[in-house]
C-alpha cells in the first residue's frame, strides 16, 4: 500500500509512506511514484498520525448516556448514587447482550481513529475486530469495588503481567489513602498501571509503571482531574476516555479538554495517545517509522497548522489503517480504491460524511435496537 502526499500532524512536514505485510516499510519526504502496488493513494496534503491508543475504556458500557447530576467526592459516592437513582436507565441498557455492547464499544473507538483500545473488565467475547483490543494485562476494577482485590493483585501466576486498576479517583482523603493501600498491598511488586489518579501525588506516582489520564470523565464526576503537570515528571502519562457513562463518545472532545488544562505540551499530549501508550503496553506501534506496526490515521488537514490536529472530529477522518489493513475510509477515497473488496465493508454517515467501515455496523446497530430501541447512535 502506497500513501502519498501526506503531512505529519503537529509539524506539517511532508511525508510519504509505504506499507507492506502489516508494517510500515518506508517513510520518505519523496513520493513513491514508480512503486507498483495494489493500493496506491494520493491524499493531496492530508494529515497523518499514528493510530490512537485509548488506554482506558469499558467496551460494554458505551450504550449509556452520561449518568450523574452533581459533583461527587469519589467514585464510590457516584456508584451508590447511580444505582439508587438510575436503575431504569441501567436495566434498559443491560438488556442488550454483552457481546453486542462490546462490539459497539469497538466501533465507537474505530470511528474516532483509535486503532488500539485497552478494555478494562472481563475479557471480551472473541469476534473479528477491525481494531486491536488489548487485554494482555490483569484487570482489577479498584480497591473498593472489587472483593479480595489484594488476592488478585498478589496472584503469583500473574506476577509478570501488568495490572490495570482504577485508583485515586476522588478528591477526598479516602482517595489518596486508597492509593497508599494499593501500594502497601503490592507484595509482589507488580507493574501497576493506575487509572485516573486524581488524588495521586508525585511520591505515589513514582511507584507506578504508567498513569492513564481520563480528564473528561474526571471533570464530569469530580469537577477536578489529576495534576498531570506535576505527575508527568514521575510517571509516563497515557490517555483514556472511560465509557460514555462519564463522557462523550467523541475522543476528540476529551483531547480538547485535556489541551485546555495546559498540563501538557501539544507534543506531550499526542504522545499519551501514541508512543507512551505503545511503550507501556508493548504494542509495537505509536510511531510513523519503518518496522513499526502500520497503525495509521489520515484526516482532513483543515488549516495545515499545529492546531488542525486538535480541531478534528470523527467526520474528518479519511482513513484508519489497523495492522496494515484498511478498517475505515471516507467516500471521497472510493475512486482510488478500485481494488478493494467492498463486500467486507458497510456504509454509515457521520454528520453528512459517508464512511465505509469494516464489518456490518448497520446490522449491529439494528440488533442492539431490538433490545434497546432508545439507543442513540452518533452515526446513521
Amino acid at each position: 500500500m502506497i500513501l502519498n502526499n501526506l503531512r505529519m500532524a503537529l509539524t506539517g512536514n511532508p511525508v510519504n509512506i509505504r506499507v507492506a505485510n502489516g508494517r510500515i516499510a518506508e517513510v520518505s519526504p519523496s513520493r513513491f511514484d514508480t512503486w507498483p502496488d495494489k493500493i496506491n493513494l494520493d491524499f493531496d496534503g492530508a494529515m497523518v498520525f499514528p493510530g490512537l491508543v485509548n488506554s482506558h475504556d469499558h467496551l460494554d458500557f458505551n450504550l449509556f448516556q452520561a449518568l450523574g447530576d452533581r459533583v461527587y467526592s469519589n467514585y464510590t459516592e457516584w456508584g451508590r448514587h447511580l444505582h439508587a437513582n438510575y436503575k431504569e436507565n441501567i436495566n434498559k441498557v443491560l438488556q442488550v447482550p454483552i457481546a453486542l455492547r462490546e462490539q459497539w464499544g469497538v466501533y465507537k473507538n474505530l470511528l474516532n481513529g483509535v486503532t488500539t483500545v485497552v478494555n478494562h473488565g472481563k475479557k471480551i467475547r472473541k469476534t473479528a475486530s477491525p481494531i486491536t483490543v488489548y487485554e494482555n494485562c490483569q484487570s482489577i476494577h479498584s480497591v473498593r469495588f472489587e472483593k479480595k482485590w489484594w488476592l488478585a493483585l498478589n496472584n503469583p501466576l500473574k506476577k509478570n503481567m501488568p495490572v490495570a486498576i482504577h485508583t485515586g479517583e476522588g478528591t477526598d482523603i479516602s482517595a489518596k489513602e486508597e492509593i497508599d493501600a494499593l501500594l502497601k498491598r503490592n507484595l509482589l511488586k507488580r507493574s501497576l498501571v493506575g487509572i485516573h489518579g486524581v488524588a495521586m501525588n508525585k511520591e505515589q506516582a513514582s511507584s507506578f509503571k504508567a498513569l492513564v489520564w481520563c480528564p473528561e470523565s474526571n471533570d464530569f464526576l469530580l469537577n477536578a482531574t489529576a495534576p498531570i503537570n506535576c505527575l508527568k515528571k514521575h510517571v509516563p502519562i497515557l490517555f483514556g476516555t472511560d465509557s460514555t457513562l462519564t463522557g462523550s463518545w467523541n475522543i476528540w472532545e476529551h483531547i480538547r479538554r485535556a489541551r485546555e488544562t495546559q498540563y501538557l505540551t501539544d507534543k506531550e499530549l499526542l504522545s499519551t495517545l501514541t508512543i507512551n501508550a505503545a511503550k507501556a503496553w508493548q504494542l509495537g506501534c505509536g510511531e510513523i517509522t519503518p518496522y513499526k506496526s502500520a497503525d495509521l490515521v489520515i484526516a482532513n488537514n483543515s488549516g495545515n497548522d499545529p492546531d488542525a490536529f486538535f480541531r478534528l472530529n470523527p467526520e474528518d477522518i479519511l482513513m484508519v489503517i489497523s495492522r496494515g489493513i484498511i478498517s475505515l475510509f471516507d467516500e471521497e477515497l472510493y475512486k482510488q480504491l478500485k481494488n478493494i473488496d467492498l463486500d467486507n465493508y458497510s456504509k454509515v454517515n457521520i454528520k453528512g460524511r459517508c464512511k465505509y467501515v469494516a464489518g456490518d455496523l448497520p446490522l449491529l446497530m439494528q440488533k442492539i435496537k431490538q433490545y434497546y430501541p432508545e439507543a442513540d447512535f452518533p452515526v446513521v
